[in-house]
């Protein structure tokens, strides 16, 4: 006999959710940088400094790192959990993958608060 987990309808909606709202702060800040090398932010080292330097784009930048972690945890959690059967290095890769983004998100922010 099978025992099946029972699950709401809503189950991996928040995961679907998070995926799409990350994307798109993504690309929304991808199209604002691009316009903005386009407009000449980028043409000097002084120039690109004082487009980075505002306290909104600031805000931005670190909106946008959070949100590439977030996304990526939740594609890469998915890959382990479809893909790694045994438990113990499924959770060793879980541990492992939170504390890497967790270390690039704080070392972005050092970099973004540094500026």
């Amino acid at each position: 006999m099978v025992n099946r987990k029972i699950v709401g309808a809503h189950y991996g909606l928040k995961d679907w959710l998070a995926q799409r709202v990350t994307g798109v702060v993504m690309v929304v800040f991808t199209l604002v940088v691009a316009a903005a090398l386009l407009q000449g932010a980028g043409g000097s080292y002084d120039s690109w400094r004082a487009f980075m330097s505002a306290g909104l784009m600031r805000f931005a930048t670190f909106l946008f790192i959070v949100s590439l972690c977030w996304h990526a945890w939740v594609g890469v959690r998915d890959i382990w959990m479809d893909y790694v059967q045994p438990a113990g290095i499924k959770l060793a890769l879980h541990v492992l993958t939170l504390l890497a983004l967790v270390g690039y998100a704080g070392w972005a922010a050092q970099i973004i608060w540094r500026l």
